[in-house]
């Protein structure tokens, strides 16, 4: 069972992310990479914010982490609204999953995953258990791994001991940018499994930035469609397949799906 430190038990159906009015402007007020844009994530939900390069998706990510600082808007997680908690406490109170994992290569595995609650100083025996009881989760042994370095390690199994990291204090959301991309075709299809089947136990709300339209389609409950900034649609899958609500989303579906 995992241990929970601080987060909270969501009911289904609770909004636990809320983006509200959200807008960025970069470059002494010439570029506006996010307008005005709204949407909200359900308890347990994965959602993927979808588009093209340029479109804003990323920006949209490092706001609601609060690695870009909005220019409006609200940014509201659980009972957490942006503007009232310093920006090093909420990305702390948040699991974030990065492309290629971004594992410290002057650490071992062990000290990889605990790094945030080394820093949080919790008890070194809550520490040892919790990193063994997650790389049993990601199915990597704690005997063989824990003492290796991200360079003995393939780019499936950094990419899991990342996954581990951002679960280690318990978040009750992830965020994760292109956390599947650099991976080969077998090896990223393989983890899209191995993701699914680890949050039908963990039950964690997620929301992912991706390039890729058919990874959205098998990981995402939802999704959100960007474009030049501004949500062009958000919906199932077959929403939209089936309705799209603008010509460029049918041709964005189109031209990148393999449904």
């Amino acid at each position: 069972m995992l241990i929970i430190i601080y987060a909270t038990i969501n009911v289904i159906g609770e909004i636990v992310i809320k983006v509200d009015n959200l807008t960025k402007v970069f470059k002494n007020g010439n570029t506006l990479a996010v307008d005005n844009i709204s949407f909200e994530i359900k308890a347990g939900e994965i959602v993927s914010l979808l588009g093209t390069s340029g479109c804003g998706k990323t920006t949209t990510l490092k706001m609601i982490n609060r690695l870009v600082e909005p220019s409006s808007g609200d940014v509201i997680i659980g009972s957490m609204n942006h503007h009232n908690i310093d920006a090093v406490n909420w990305r702390r109170k948040i699991g974030y999953v990065i492309q290629k994992a971004g594992l410290l290569p002057h650490l071992t595995v062990h000290d990889n995953i605990s790094l945030l609650s080394q820093i949080l100083k919790r008890d070194k025996k809550f520490i040892k258990n919790r990193v063994s009881e997650l790389m049993e989760t990601i199915n990597m042994s704690y005997e063989k791994f824990a003492h290796r370095y991200p360079v003995e390690l393939s780019g499936g199994q950094q990419q899991r001991v990342g996954i581990a990291r951002a679960l280690m204090e318990d978040p009750e959301v992830m965020l994760m940018d292109e956390p599947f991309g650099a991976l080969d075709p077998i090896t990223r299809d393989s983890l899209h499994d191995e993701f699914l089947n680890l949050n039908l136990k963990l039950k964690k709300t997620i929301l992912i930035v991706t390039h890729d339209i058919n990874e959205a389609f098998k990981l995402s409950d939802k999704i959100i469609v960007m474009n030049k900034g501004q949500i062009v649609q958000m919906g199932t899958k077959d929403e939209l397949i089936q309705s799209p609500k603008s010509k460029f989303v049918s041709e964005f579906i189109k031209s990148h799906s393999n449904a």
